[in-house]
């Protein structure tokens, strides 16, 4: 069994389909099927079932495949020691950020870092969460940025930040006169949600269910992709929404009127930087989270009152 074997068999598990995983290899499709044969032949079972579509592992392929994956951490490891020695940062990075972060924190981020490692290869993409944890499973994402505890296995997650919910009530809602917002007051029915998929919608729903200790249904039939679209339905008396703090921090003066703090305990959601346990660049990740933690304000860097799980 060679590193290379290794990398074509972790490869065909990550794209299941031959064609895909020779391309992301760099090498030819016949290269690789003969390599992945030669391995079968060698181990004297077959680590793909070939005639099912798209191409699965079989089940003792699935046991080699999962150890394929730890040898090829530990060998990228080796790497890594020396790049930390050199006190070397560099090489292509793939990085997951979910939308509701990507929008405020990427432009504080991504100029800062790329000027002090400038040998990085920064390559960012906005995805949902369960995409997310998709592709760092499949090694085809180093890390995300992302709204946790997720609870994931095999997945480590490094918290960065702690940031509150804020309620954007309109004029004109039985809100609108009251300075704080309790989480009680909250219902379901009255708020502006984000499409499904987003894991700050699923923190406002399950913010409502915790409030009134209930199922009860939402009838709402108004939801949009970005919260833009959201603040101006409410001003058009569709109801109320819920934003992150950074998002309101950024909204220009005249709606600042309709940003309202939580009284305590402020509902806030944990923000962290997430990866397969078995990735190897964790120098660049630390370095992420560095400058991460110094472009955010200060005063989201201590845990909050009450955590809402994204789940």
């Amino acid at each position: 069994m060679t590193l290379t074997q290794i990398n074509y068999i972790i490869a065909v598990d990550t794209y299941r389909h031959f064609a895909t995983a020779a391309e992301k290899s760099f090498v030819t499709q016949p290269t690789l099927s003969m390599q992945i044969q030669k391995l079968e032949d060698e181990l004297g079972v077959l680590i793909f079932d070939r005639s099912k579509h798209p191409i699965k592992p079989t089940e003792i392929g699935k046991k080699i495949i999962e150890q394929a994956r730890t040898i090829k951490f530990e060998a990228d490891k080796v790497y890594e020691i020396i790049a930390e020695g050199k006190g070397e940062v560099f090489g292509e990075f793939r990085l997951g950020v979910i939308p509701t972060i990507a929008s405020t924190l990427l432009p504080k981020l991504l100029k800062n870092f790329s000027n002090k490692y400038p040998k990085i290869e920064l390559i960012v993409e906005e995805l949902q969460t369960d995409e997310i944890v998709d592709k760092l499973k499949k090694d085809t994402l180093d890390a995300a940025i992302a709204a946790t505890p997720l609870h994931e296995s095999k997945i480590i997650e490094k918290p960065l930040y702690y940031e509150p919910f804020m309620a954007y009530v309109p004029e004109g809602h039985r809100l609108f006169d009251d300075e704080f917002v309790l989480v009680s007051e909250l219902d379901i029915n009255d708020i502006l949600l984000l499409n499904r998929g987003h894991c700050f919608r699923n923190n406002v729903v399950n913010l409502c269910d915790n409030a009134f200790n209930s199922n009860k249904k939402s009838n709402l039939k108004l939801e949009s992709g970005n919260f833009d679209t959201l603040i101006k339905l409410a001003h058009q008396g569709f109801g109320m929404t819920l934003i992150p703090y950074l998002y309101a921090l950024e909204l220009d003066n005249k709606y600042q009127k309709y940003v309202k703090h939580f009284d305590s305990p402020k509902p806030t959601r944990e923000v962290s930087i997430i990866y397969n346990q078995a990735q190897s660049k964790l120098s660049v990740i630390n370095a992420l989270a560095d400058e991460i933690v110094k472009v955010i304000p200060k005063n989201l860097s201590s845990k909050k009152q009450s955590i809402i799980s994204p789940l």
